[in-house]
């Protein structure tokens, strides 16, 4: 695969296993070696991988009120990805795409940290 990783030469970007992709179909590495190809700064989460957090879309989360006392899951899992202040958290999953987009704007910071997929980072990389 040819990328052109200009636009995100340098920048930082953190990746988010969906658990689809991830624990259900044991792909890891792919989506990190696409983000490689970018020339970006690829940083990983605390829980990533096999022992990565869900984004809250998977068991039907997005559609309840989180138990007493406890945090959203995709605020939770937004705020242990800003924690590396990235510039983009990229996903695999267009249900992670819109927890973790939530999750950004929970904490205000849709202005400083963008959350693309993989393909809509490859498809900004070439212009497309």
């Amino acid at each position: 695969m040819k990328v052109n990783g200009g636009k995100f030469k340098g920048k930082k970007i953190v990746f988010h296993d969906p658990c689809y992709l991830g624990r259900a179909n044991d792909v890891y590495e792919a989506p990190r070696e696409v983000i490689k190809k970018l020339d970006a700064e690829l940083y990983e989460m605390k829980r990533s991988r096999a022992k990565g957090l869900c984004c809250g879309a998977g068991g039907a989360q997005m559609f309840k009120e989180a138990e007493k006392g406890k945090k959203e899951v995709n605020v939770e899992r937004a705020e242990e990805a800003l924690q590396n202040d990235p510039d983009v958290i990229a996903v695999g999953c267009p249900f992670c795409n819109t927890m973790m987009t939530d999750g950004v704007k929970h904490f205000n910071k849709e202005n400083k940290t963008e959350v693309l997929d993989v393909a809509e980072l490859i498809a900004k990389a070439n212009d497309l």
